[in-house]
């Protein structure tokens, strides 16, 4: 499921860029989705489900590209860099 995610993130961030309200709506629909599946076969990396359920769609992004330095958010975690 990953890919699709990952996919979906991609098209997501675009639409952002483009204000496509439509497509925005449509993949937000669709992670949601994604999030819901994963949460009830147990698919999704716990980190993955968090930035997904929290709507951080950049952060999942950066963590499907195996990104290892992903900066803190409100909701805690490490320190981000300064």
């Amino acid at each position: 499921m990953e890919p699709q995610i990952k996919a979906s993130l991609i098209s997501l961030l675009d639409a952002i860029k483009r204000s496509d309200g439509q497509v925005v709506a449509a993949e937000m629909e669709r992670l949601d989705d994604y999030l819901s599946r994963g949460q009830s076969d147990g698919s999704l990396h716990p980190q993955l489900e968090h930035f997904l359920g929290k709507r951080s769609y950049a952060k999942a992004l950066m963590f499907l590209g195996g990104e290892t330095d992903i900066p803190a958010g409100a909701c805690g975690g490490r320190p981000a860099k300064g």
